[in-house]
């Protein structure tokens, strides 16, 4: 499906103006949308290609920039040591309840919008993994992808390093698929096992898998990408969202 890359818009929060940065068909009609999170980095190509890639299966897809408080819009940081440390302070230094706004003023945002019907899902990789398990947390979310979330494990998003994530697991309504690489030392195999363990008490309809992949095994380009883990990752998350969006028209 062809899709238009172009667009853009920033649209007000409770903390600031936030940019968004807008992947959807070309053709006309109203679609799902997917709240795309980002890494530390903010919208960087490869980003910016995965929801492409996620665009063209029928979906509105929206990347907020999360660190808009702090960066002037459009700032991208970059992949080496200062854009790393950067965008980690930053994880750090934003209260939680900033990131839950965002969320919730992203989707008033989309439910105006021409081409969204009006359903939501979330996608989210490192940062945004764990940013997509907030989106889960809202009652309009109704399926998200979470690649290899960080701080879910030791709660630890947001300012003050304490956020409330998996104890508020009962909160999540839609499905929910959470993928990890085993070799990832963000999240070692005891902080899977915890978030797993919390997820089944919870009663979350859940899909899981661990690959053999290292942390951000999707980012391409980069020295860990795994082309084929990419391509059953895009393969998982598509029978994800048309699970939830396509079968059930």
């Amino acid at each position: 499906m062809l899709i238009r890359t172009d667009e853009k818009a920033d649209i007000e929060t409770p903390t600031g103006t936030m940019r968004v940065h807008l992947f959807r068909p070309v053709r006309e009609g109203r679609f799902p949308a997917i709240l795309l999170f980002s890494e530390i980095y903010q919208v960087t190509a490869p980003i910016e290609r995965l929801a492409a890639m996620i665009a063209g299966q029928g979906y509105v897809v929206a990347v907020p920039e999360v660190y808009h408080e702090y960066e002037p819009l459009g700032r991208v940081l970059a992949y080496d040591k200062p854009g790393t440390d950067r965008g980690n302070e930053l994880k750090y230094t934003k209260p939680v309840a900033h990131f839950d706004s965002d969320n919730q003023a992203l989707i008033a945002w989309l439910l105006r919008h021409e081409a969204c019907s009006g359903r939501f899902g979330a996608f989210g990789v490192c940062l945004g993994g764990h940013l997509a398990y907030r989106a889960a947390l809202l009652p309009e979310v109704e399926a998200t992808a979470c690649f290899y979330a960080t701080d879910l494990h030791t709660a630890s998003l947001g300012a003050g390093k304490s956020d409330d994530s998996l104890a508020r697991a009962k909160d999540i309504q839609g499905e929910l698929m959470m993928v990890w690489g085993r070799s990832d030392p963000h999240v070692p195999y005891a902080g899977r096992r915890q978030i797993r363990d919390r997820l089944e008490e919870a009663d979350v309809k859940l899909e899981w898998h661990e690959v053999d992949g290292q942390h951000a095994f999707l980012r391409d380009g980069a020295p860990r990408f795994d082309a084929a883990l990419f391509l059953q990752a895009m393969s998982w998350t598509n029978v994800l969202f048309q699970r939830a969006f396509i079968a059930q028209r």
